[in-house]
């Protein structure tokens, strides 16, 4: 393995469209293990893309040491094969052709020495906790978390000397998650993780953070990251309350003394009126008084413009992501009291022992759903939106219902967050419609790029308020892994905002801490013998 350092030399990154993603930011990254963390919509895919070669920055150098695969962040049903996912089909293509009696030299040169590449992949793939895979299966059949897998499987055998992984831990369960972080403790090469889960975080040695004002490294792992960012919050804090004050004082100074100048002049118009002197000395003295009051003007306005930028430098050091708030939806009819009802239902794709599920969802009850990877939770949810149709058994639905899956398939990708907002309630009027994404930390301009050009954790916030907004608001909730892509900030806010929510809910999530927040009535497990629904 070489040696492996990248270097960002003031590089800026301008998009299409004219918008300064970020600008003039320089670091360098070497063999130890490295977060990338910042808000929703900052450019951390971008810059990995960029730190990767695979975009070109519009100013500045990257100086890349070593090979450096990036493992995409994933979003939707991945096309091809398992093998394509895994970045290996040319590889065993080759070898399928070597061994059907190809004397091609491209095809030599393309196997190399990864003779052995298949063994490779099935062992890779069992130490992440995947099942033997066929390579050539289609890898849309694969759950999130199997994808996610699969992929992972085939960047650490890259030959690459470092690796980018963007959001590697979204869709995996708790023990995967585990294999994750051996797999990550493992390797040997450069290694840097843009993530929001703060497990994965606090396996880092080193914290790097984008944000509009730049990038900044932090030594330690995520807790001293956050320890640190308190500090620096608290700091700022001080300072801002510092600064107004100052300028308040400022304020004050500056009445008393204007109200001083103007009772000198009072009073010396008083004496000019009554005093015996020639008219052109009563002029001189106007002319002197009024130069020295638009000189004294002069010298406020100069003290005001000072006091206030400190003003604004102090308010620019506070993290303009904590102000994210997401609404909970007004819930105008209770629905049904028996809400959904699946009677001996065989579910698609699914394997045993969860292929069968008999299940009751009575209105009120806040569900949430856990099991492994493949187990068939977004197929169960899937099934109740109406989005796939049982093997066997009978499904009934009696509540208006509403899914956000995690791949956001149902999002149009032209379609903006503010024209699916108003879609969704097309009585609303266009300020509410703006002010409830700008809460989202979707702003003005934001809120009008096309969906294909936001982040994930952008859309995801698009997806979540035409579906919590919509005129009609749903009576069952179903939400797949809705944490995935929010940045920490946004993920707070989802969780008060789910606790608040008053209609039925089924959510699926590998993340404990979003499960304990929202106040689940009930637990769907997938477990050995099977689903079972028990009390909180």
């Amino acid at each position: 393995m070489t040696a492996f350092s990248l270097t960002l030399d003031r590089v800026t990154c301008t998009l299409p469209d004219g918008r300064v993603l970020f600008s003039d930011i320089s670091t360098h990254i070497d063999t130890t293990p490295t977060g990338l963390v910042g808000r929703n919509g900052v450019g951390k895919s971008v810059l990995a893309r960029v730190l990767a070669g695979q975009h070109a920055p519009s100013a500045g150098q990257v100086q890349r040491t070593g090979r450096v695969h990036l493992l995409a962040q994933h979003s939707g049903a991945p096309p091809g094969s398992i093998a394509a996912l895994a970045g290996v089909a040319p590889l065993l293509d080759a070898l399928a052709r070597i061994e059907a009696g190809s004397v091609d030299p491209a095809d030599f040169t393309a196997v190399g020495e990864r003779w052995n590449i298949r063994e490779q992949l099935q062992a890779q793939w069992q130490q992440l906790g995947l099942p033997a895979l066929d390579p050539a299966r289609p890898a849309a059949s694969l759950s999130g978390g199997q994808a996610m897998q699969v992929a992972l499987g085939g960047a650490l055998l890259s030959q690459a000397d470092g690796l980018i992984l963007d959001e590697p831990s979204n869709h995996l369960d708790a023990s995967h998650r585990t294999r994750l972080l051996d797999a990550l403790a493992q390797w040997r090469g450069g290694l840097l993780v843009i993530s929001h889960d703060r497990r994965v975080l606090g396996a880092m040695q080193r914290i790097v953070e984008l944000s509009p004002g730049g990038l900044r490294s932090y030594g330690g792992n995520y807790d001293l990251y956050a320890a640190q960012k308190h500090d620096e919050h608290s700091a700022a804090t001080e300072l801002l309350a510092l600064r107004k004050r100052e300028r308040r004082h400022q304020q004050d100074a500056a009445r008393e003394q204007r109200e001083r100048l103007e009772h000198r002049q009072s009073r010396a118009q008083r004496t000019a009126r009554t005093a015996n002197q020639a008219p052109i000395l009563l002029g001189g003295m106007k002319n002197r008084s009024e130069h020295s009051a638009g000189r004294w003007h002069a010298q406020q306005l100069e003290r005001s413009a000072v006091v206030d930028a400190r003003v604004r430098d102090a308010a620019a050091q506070l993290d303009d992501a904590t102000g994210i708030a997401l609404l909970a939806p007004r819930q105008a009819e209770p629905g049904p009291q028996r809400v959904a009802e699946l009677t001996d239902v065989q579910l698609p794709w699914v394997s045993p022992p969860w292929q069968h599920i008999t299940l009751q969802v009575q209105r009120g009850q806040r569900i949430g759903v856990r099991g492994p990877n493949g187990s068939g939770k977004s197929t169960l949810l899937r099934l109740l939106a109406g989005q796939c149709e049982a093997v066997a058994g009978t499904c009934t639905v009696a509540a208006r219902t509403a899914l956000l899956d995690q791949s956001l398939s149902s999002l149009p990708a032209q379609a903006t967050a503010l024209s699916l907002l108003r879609d969704a309630h097309p009585n609303a009027g266009d300020a509410d419609a703006r002010t409830r994404l700008a809460l989202l930390g979707l702003d003005a301009e934001r809120s009008l790029r096309p969906l294909s050009t936001l982040s994930g954790g952008e859309r995801l916030k698009a997806a979540l308020a035409a579906v919590l907004y919509a005129h009609a608001p749903p009576q069952l909730l179903l939400l797949d892994e809705p944490g995935n892509h929010l940045d920490l900030p946004s993920l707070a806010a989802l969780e008060q905002m789910l606790s608040q929510f008053q209609a039925t809910l089924m959510l699926v999530s590998h993340d404990p801490a979003l499960l304990d927040a929202v106040g689940l009535t009930h637990y769907l497990d997938a477990g050995a013998e099977g689903w079972s629904l028990t009390a909180v």
